[in-house]
């Protein structure tokens, strides 16, 4: 009788397992049916910028979305009413050292710079070795200021506060240094033809070692701070590629392009002042990511810092600018070209003279104009939140790219 009574309950719950099981299959179905063979989306075309209160219209992007995705962007460079090419025709050669500072006004000094050189080496001027020394000190102060802007913006954008105040009490140290050379912050008009404008104010060189010491331990908690973050990474890494091919047919240069695993940088490959006697290394990288362009620049300013301790210890008394200059420079007929490595790449002069005391012809190959070509290939394809990430890591100042 106990037997039975087993087998009856143990059919009972068979039955209902069944039961069961009919519904749940008969509610996916519903499920399954109810849902359309096919998601549609409909693709949108959103305007992008401009994104900087004194950028109105400098640059703007059209980006076709599909979802979150950015499958297409069509960019547009505007107009900062510079036309900066065409005032030195109308300018003398000194009077247009301050109209390069107001170019790339994140790194005036590489523009005066390059600028000077060019015409230096048009007129045949030699530089003596004090102002050269000169030269590169506050030149790579200038990339180091510039590249810590950088880093705090892209951690900005990324959604982190924090390293922006320790990138940027850093800068300040540098700007007040530049403000004891030449009583500027930000358009220094320093660099002459022919040397500098003022020698070294006294203790200046003490101060920038003590700075020099004082940014190699702390770079290193920076680096941690930002480089290290698992959010920071995750957002950066594997975002924005692009292959070397692709970057030199784009015309890239300096972090963007040494990202890729290209060796490019002109102090080294077209050495210029006294770089040669200068021991340093050339950062590279080899994923072409929006990680590698940013790790590139922190690396970068490790190897400005050995450059600047190098140069306080070899640099020579003399004299600062070149004996026997007249007050108005007149070239002979012909022309040059000059570049250098600015904070953002291969910044290039090229001037034509008739022999007049102004350029017959001035032209400017500016690093942000070529990095923005290659915006397009590192962005399509890439979420709309990285598009916005990838633009930043070419860090482009568009008083560069509008001439």
């Amino acid at each position: 009788m106990g037997q039975e009574m087993s087998k009856i309950e143990e059919a009972k719950n068979l039955t209902q397992n069944q039961i069961l099981e009919e519904l749940e299959e008969q509610l996916r179905v519903e499920e399954i049916e109810e849902q359309p063979d096919t998601i549609k989306t409909e693709e949108m075309v959103i305007n992008f910028g401009p994104q900087h209160p004194s950028a109105h219209g400098v640059f703007r992007a059209l980006f076709h979305v599909n979802g979150e995705i950015v499958t297409k962007i069509e960019p547009m460079i505007g107009y900062l009413h510079r036309c900066f090419e065409k005032i030195a025709e109308n300018r003398t050669y000194a009077q247009f050292v301050p109209f390069t500072d107001r170019m790339d006004y994140v790194s005036s000094m590489h523009n005066n710079w390059a600028y000077v050189l060019t015409v230096e080496k048009l007129a045949g001027i030699q530089v003596p070795e004090r102002a050269e020394y000169i030269r590169v000190i506050v030149g790579e102060l200038q990339r180091i200021a510039s590249h810590l802007l950088f880093l705090s913006t892209a951690g900005l954008e990324a959604g982190a506060v924090t390293p922006l105040q320790y990138y940027f009490d850093e800068r300040e140290r540098i700007l007040n240094l530049f403000e004891k050379v030449c009583g500027a912050r930000l358009t220094y008009n320093y660099m002459k033809i022919g040397g500098v404008r003022a020698d070294l104010p006294d203790g200046w060189l003490e101060e920038t070692l003590s700075f020099v010491n004082r940014l190699k331990k702390t770079i290193v908690d920076y680096d941690r701070l930002l480089l290290g973050n698992y959010i920071f990474k995750k957002r950066m890494k594997g975002a924005g590629k692009i292959s070397a091919e692709t970057a030199l047919a784009q015309g890239l240069t300096g972090p963007p392009l040494r990202s890729t695993g290209v060796a490019y940088d002109v102090r080294k490959s077209d050495p210029y002042s006294v770089y040669p006697r200068m021991d340093f290394e050339m950062v590279v990288r080899f994923q072409g990511d929006n990680y590698d362009r940013v790790v590139i620049r922190s690396e970068e300013i490790k190897q400005s810092l050995r450059i600047i301790e190098q140069a306080i210890e070899q640099i020579p008394d003399g004299p600062i600018l070149a004996p026997g200059l007249p007050k108005d420079i007149r070239p002979p007929v012909g022309e040059a070209f000059g570049h250098i490595e600015s904070s953002r790449g291969d910044l290039g002069y090229f001037i034509v003279s008739d022999g007049s005391l102004k350029p017959y012809r001035l032209k400017i190959q500016g690093p942000s104009f070529a990095n923005l070509q290659g915006f397009p290939a590192m962005a399509e394809g890439s979420y709309f939140a990285d598009v916005v990430l990838t633009l930043g890591t070419l860090d482009p100042v568009f008083g560069e790219v509008d001439r």
